[in-house]
């Protein structure tokens, strides 16, 4: 007998709270095997195939392609047992039980495989811990829906084929309440009923812009609120008090503007990366140094290097060695601050982020144990890491967990910036165009190639005296790059 089972989008890591499905890679009534992926989705970080836990036919599909859904919605359903095991089950963990036993269709969707992705067990009791039914909604209601919706024949891709949401009915009470009660009730009313709330995300943006949420309508399934959702609120207000009596009413605002305007979501990527940027320029103190290198020797040093049959050495690489050399000696700046406890945290690897312009937008990879690493792995890491992130295959591993990011804006051809920290991090060096410039050497005025260095620096863990050292440890490397065999 087939057990219809619901998989939820589940915890991508990193705080995560939502995705927009790329692709779909299954449809309505194909078999799918254990851990096979059903849908491709993007996330903040990056683009991530996501496997399905359960093998059978597909019943049912959740959200358009284009479409943002917050963790713990559901993405498929699967009827388990519906077609014979050696189908259903090929999987990589479609092999047995703990017994060694082979799992019949009721173990399979009671347990799933139990490897999805980080932070999601798979077990049915996981499964039951990570649906939110505001407002009561028992599991049973939620198991029996998908099955009501494949026997309607209904599309589950919209509105209508996913059931009255829950929301509505919240909002349908509330249009009940309004017409039957006075202000005061309805106020009563906002301030006991429930907060669907999942992401810690979500109500520390309420808690910083001083918004109750209990006065916040969710978008989300069974009405969650989402970032989204608190970002519009705070919107709206802040439109309010400062548009006056005449400009109340967003819709207004928009059909007032100008034609041929163009408006662009601040989602996936772009919004994460604005959300970081905000929250870096709210919570460090930055400062910004900055000093101009003759890096003529340093090119010298790299045509030298590049001989016929070795290994390509990168100008990024070279600097990236300056700069683990250069936090060897300034371990101040390969740190990070808890602002719960109070404390600067020094860490003990160098995990080097580097900027990375890409069709989708800007990416730090992040060179792992760089400090470690000699300059051709440096070089070929640098390589194989951009050339992934312009695929957009990039990883979480890979775009995570930076320690200190190495910023060379010098190939759009500019000199200098004051960039802003990625946030946790507490320093970036940045590396201007190298261009011919007039420069006094050896008591002479000669053309030298030049390039401008900055550092830019959360004066919370050093003060300028430390900033100013490592700089300039940075710099006399680049001069004189025979300075690093000193420390060797």
């Amino acid at each position: 007998m087939a057990v219809v089972r619901e998989f939820t989008l589940p915890d991508l890591g990193e705080g995560l709270t939502e995705a927009t499905i790329v692709q779909w890679m299954v449809e309505v009534g194909e078999v799918v095997a254990v851990d096979q992926p059903v849908v491709e989705v993007e996330t903040a970080k990056a683009m991530v195939e996501v496997p399905c836990p359960y093998g059978g036919v597909v019943t049912a599909r959740f959200g358009a392609e284009g479409a943002e859904v917050p963790v713990g919605a559901p993405l498929v359903t699967v009827a388990v047992g519906a077609v014979p095991d050696d189908l259903a089950g090929t999987g990589p963990s479609a092999h047995g039980s703990e017994a060694g036993a082979p799992a019949g269709p009721a173990d399979a969707a009671e347990a799933g495989s139990g490897n999805v992705l980080v932070g999601y067990g798979t077990s049915a009791a996981a499964a039951r811990r990570r649906r939110i039914r505001p407002g009561g909604t028992g599991p049973a209601a939620g198991a029996s829906r998908p099955a009501e919706q494949v026997a309607a024949g209904q599309d589950s891709s919209g509105a209508e084929a996913a059931g009255v949401p829950r929301a509505g009915a919240v909002a349908a009470a509330g249009a009940r309440t309004g017409a039957n009660g006075s202000a005061a009730a309805r106020a009563a009313d906002a301030r006991s009923r429930t907060v669907a709330v999942i992401s810690p995300l979500v109500r520390r943006m309420a808690r910083e812009h001083d918004l109750d949420l209990r006065e916040v309508t969710g978008s989300g399934r069974d009405g969650l609120i989402l970032r989204t959702d608190v970002e519009c609120a705070i919107r709206t207000r802040q439109e309010h008090a400062t548009a006056g009596a005449g400009v109340t009413d967003a819709v207004g605002a928009a059909a007032a503007a100008p034609t041929g305007e163009e408006r662009i979501p601040l989602r996936g990527m772009l919004g994460a990366a604005a959300e970081k940027f905000s929250r870096s320029r709210r919570e460090i103190p930055e400062a910004t140094c900055w000093v101009d290198a003759d890096a003529t020797e340093l090119l010298a040093a790299r045509r030298a290097m590049n001989v016929p049959g070795a290994p390509k050495v990168s100008l990024l690489a070279l600097l990236a060695r300056i700069t683990t050399a250069a936090l060897a000696r300034f371990p101040q700046l390969n740190s990070t601050v808890d602002t719960k406890t109070q404390e600067i945290v020094r860490l003990p690897a160098v995990h080097l982020g580097f900027a990375a312009q890409t069709d989708r937008g800007l990416v730090v990879p992040v060179v792992r144990d760089a400090h470690a690493r000699t300059v051709e792995d440096l070089s070929a890491e640098f390589a194989r890491l951009t050339e992934t992130a312009r695929e957009g295959g990039l990883s979480l591993a890979e775009l995570t967990h930076g320690t200190f990011t190495l910023n060379n804006y010098g190939v759009f051809g500019v000199d200098g910036s004051t960039p802003i920290i990625n946030h946790p991090e507490a320093a970036m060096l940045g590396v201007g165009r190298i261009a011919a410039k007039p420069w006094v050497h050896d008591g002479e005025l000669a053309v030298r190639q030049v390039v401008q260095l900055s550092l830019t620096f959360d004066h919370r863990v050093c003060d300028g005296g430390t900033a100013g050292g490592f700089l300039r440890f940075v710099a006399d490397c680049v001069e004189q790059p025979a300075l690093l065999l000193r420390g060797m």
